[in-house]
């Protein structure tokens, strides 16, 4: 009981530290922003900015730019989410795969893909693939983030795959089970909770990314706050403003997998 005690005025001592820390940082950082932006000698003008996300007129609520381009963005990265998943899936499986052809078309593409500039591609994409396809600019900036990104996540899930021991597939091969059962129902039950976190970075990143859409003249968020500097010349509001969305957008994102996360991990736990 003594050592008990002990150690839980320990952790509140580590805590109090911490926080105290935290606090220190978190108030240097804001004295040093409040400070440079009052030496600046830029007119801030945040009293403007509330019109770009709604405007009340005559009763009636209208969406401002930010919205729009904001849902914009959200349907490019759920797109892009979706199809970097399939692809990704497609990829790691001819990885794991014994067919020399699959394997080397993968590995061409990883190679490809992950070895030139996102901007170059999202530019082959338009003006190459585009016209041949005869899609619009919008699923040309889907296509071109889903594969950059597939190439991140089809890796992540390879190597979840892999460190499933390998007494565990043996032991579902020795009960009868197909390679479809095997995955579904031994390997990646294990295999998930490892690669949440990776993946939500790469979703992170996909969110991010999306804002490069904007150079093949997509009306996103980022392309929308490009416009509103070109009217207002408020570039720091603007920049700040969008920022914030991005940030409140990747944080949501981050909360939701670490709790799927927690319910994966207790889920395996669980005594059957």
């Amino acid at each position: 009981m003594r050592y008990s005690r002990a150690a839980r005025r320990d952790k509140r001592r580590r805590d109090a530290t911490d926080w105290a820390l935290f606090l220190l940082g978190g108030g240097l950082i804001l004295w040093g922003v409040v400070a440079g932006a009052q030496a600046m000698p830029y007119n801030w003008q945040w009293y403007r900015v509330p019109q770009f996300f709604y405007r009340v007129i005559d009763g009636e609520l209208i969406w401002g730019p930010f919205i729009r381009g904001l849902l914009v963005t959200l349907q490019i990265t759920l797109w892009g989410g979706l199809l970097a998943m399939a692809i990704g899936v497609t990829t790691a499986l001819l990885r794991l795969s014994r067919s020399f052809i699959g394997h080397a078309i993968a590995t061409v593409y990883l190679e490809a893909v992950r070895n030139t500039p996102l901007l170059v591609q999202m530019y082959l994409f338009y003006f190459v693939l585009s016209p041949i396809l005869g899609i619009d600019r919008f699923w040309t900036g889907v296509l071109a983030l889903a594969f950059f990104e597939a190439s991140f996540i089809s890796e992540i899930i390879r190597g979840g795959i892999l460190s499933v021991p390998r007494g565990q597939w043996e032991a579902a091969s020795a009960l009868g089970l197909k390679p479809g059962p095997v995955y579904a129902r031994v390997v990646l039950p294990q295999a998930v909770p490892l690669m949440l976190p990776p993946l939500t970075s790469s979703l992170v990143n996909l969110i991010k990314s999306s804002a490069i859409v904007s150079t093949i003249a997509i009306f996103d968020l980022t392309n929308e706050g490009r416009n509103a500097i070109a009217d207002t010349f408020m570039t720091f509001e603007i920049w700040l403003s969008i920022a914030a969305i991005y940030l409140v957008m990747t944080l949501s994102l981050s909360g939701l997998s670490a709790w799927l996360e927690r319910r994966a991990r207790r889920a395996e736990r669980r005594p059957a």
